[in-house]
């Protein structure tokens, strides 16, 4: 699993390097293709209940699971990346979400603050602590910077499926839910609104907006419990 996180942990690093105005999605995601085939892996999204691409790309009021199109990125524009790999049948699964050229001082915090959460969960992924710590720490997070947490989509466990028992919400009660053993691995993914966190899908039946119009970050990492604490297996 740490060898499918560095390989996603490189696809951030080189889709984060060519994100600017001008550049589409679609571009976006053939270099996710490459960066794949460099290493011999494979997408966990492409055709995964029929997704069309390798990465999902998320522009500002679309929340998750934007498909990759011609769209040139404005200045301006915050988009989230979210990208994932196999290899040797074990996935690595993460997101982040960056500004495109200047952006606005509140979509900036947006973005700072969803980043503080994930790390705020991880700090929690420790042996004997339960779900709900993780889900508060994030939630505590969010709400005392003013924005709101989605609750129509959590976090996951992930292993040899992209997908796996337990769903991780962002948002509880500390103490409550699943205890956390050595060998669990999560993949946390904060979702914040900057308005309401109220979301519909769109047509192509996998975009996810906010009802409101208003922007939303996304971040993830893929971290393992062990016995020296919380490790994040998709970073360089």
């Amino acid at each position: 699993m740490r060898r499918a996180g560095r390989v996603v942990a490189e696809m951030h690093e080189r889709i984060r390097a060519m994100i600017r105005p001008g550049v589409t999605t679609r571009q976006l995601d053939g270099l996710a293709r490459v960066v794949l085939s460099q290493h011999g892996a494979q997408s966990n999204f492409l055709g995964y209940h029929g997704y069309p691409a390798v990465i999902c790309s998320s522009v500002n009021d679309v929340v998750v699971h934007g498909i990759p199109d011609e769209t040139p990125l404005r200045e301006g524009d915050i988009v989230s990346i979210d990208c994932g790999a196999i290899v040797d049948g074990y996935h690595g699964d993460a997101a982040f979400t960056v500004g495109v050229g200047q952006i606005g001082p509140q979509a900036q915090s947006l973005i700072d603050v969803t980043r503080r959460s994930l790390e705020a969960a991880i700090k929690e992924m420790v042996a004997g602590h339960k779900l709900g710590d993780v889900g508060h720490a994030v939630q505590a997070t969010v709400e005392r910077s003013g924005f709101d947490v989605v609750r129509d989509y959590v976090g996951h466990g992930i292993g040899t499926a992209m997908h796996e028992p337990p769903d991780v919400p962002n948002y509880g009660k500390p103490g409550r839910g699943k205890r956390l053993a050595v060998g669990d691995v999560l993949a946390v993914e904060p979702m914040v609104c900057q308005g309401s966190a109220e979301t519909r899908v769109l047509d192509d039946g996998w975009t996810v907006v906010t009802v409101d119009g208003s922007l939303a970050a996304h971040w993830e990492h893929t971290i393992a419990v062990t016995d020296d604490g919380p490790q994040v297996l998709t970073l360089p």
